[in-house]
């Protein structure tokens, strides 16, 4: 058999997806399992993906050997903006079958993969490519990163009715309590608690706190 993957991803960038994706990971190891986090691309970086090796701290284990040959984050750009950017000025091109191919190397590994993403859903990787198009594309359960800043609930809203509208299974809305935010953040969470009971039911809600990208 080979390991389940979920795609991690947010309503925005700065979001929490890499401390998210690091902590799910903690999590599911704790329950037994065998799980290595990937990178679909990275920006603003060079040699070893600095999410990866973040991911690596959360879940307290050595960088592996996936990591130094890149299995685990086929592409990095110096530059920090939009993948599609990043790979235009590196005159190169981001090729999502190397992801996937990178992705059923470490299924056969792994119980589990979890994908981390570059920015929101709405990303382009390659022309009019988005993350969400690879999303759908590979069939993957979404963990959507949120918070309590303000604005969260337009873009989630917004992040889920796009998911609906693609027929993307949202497996679980991760919600940073990073930062906190007295009074908006209390009600951020209740209301989206609400209206997940309501529109999607089999979407688990999980907050995690102090969250913070670096």
């Amino acid at each position: 058999m080979t390991g389940r993957v979920l795609f991690i991803s947010g309503i925005d960038t700065d979001i929490g997806k890499t401390i998210a994706t690091g902590v799910y990971a903690k999590k599911l190891m704790q329950e037994g399992f065998s799980v290595i986090t990937q990178k679909m691309v990275q920006t603003g970086v060079q040699g070893i993906s600095s999410d990866i090796i973040q991911h690596r701290k959360i879940q307290g284990i050595p960088l592996t050997q996936e990591d130094y040959d890149g299995t685990t984050c086929p592409y990095i750009f110096p530059y920090p903006c939009s993948p599609h950017l990043a790979a235009k000025l590196a005159e190169a091109e981001i090729n999502e079958n190397n992801i996937t191919q990178a992705t059923a190397t470490l299924q056969k590994k792994y119980d589990y993969v979890l994908i981390e993403g570059a920015g929101g859903l709405c990303v382009p990787y390659y022309q009019q490519r988005t993350t969400l198009d690879y999303i759908k594309a590979q069939n993957y359960p979404l963990i959507l990163v949120t918070s309590g800043r303000l604005g969260s609930i337009n873009h989630t809203l917004l992040s889920l009715m796009a998911c609906k509208q693609q027929q993307i299974f949202v497996h679980t809305v991760l919600y940073n309590l990073y930062p906190n935010v007295p009074l908006i953040g209390e009600d951020t969470q209740q209301f989206l608690q609400a209206y997940l009971a309501k529109a999607f039911p089999l979407t688990q809600f999980m907050p995690i706190e102090y969250m913070k990208d670096c």
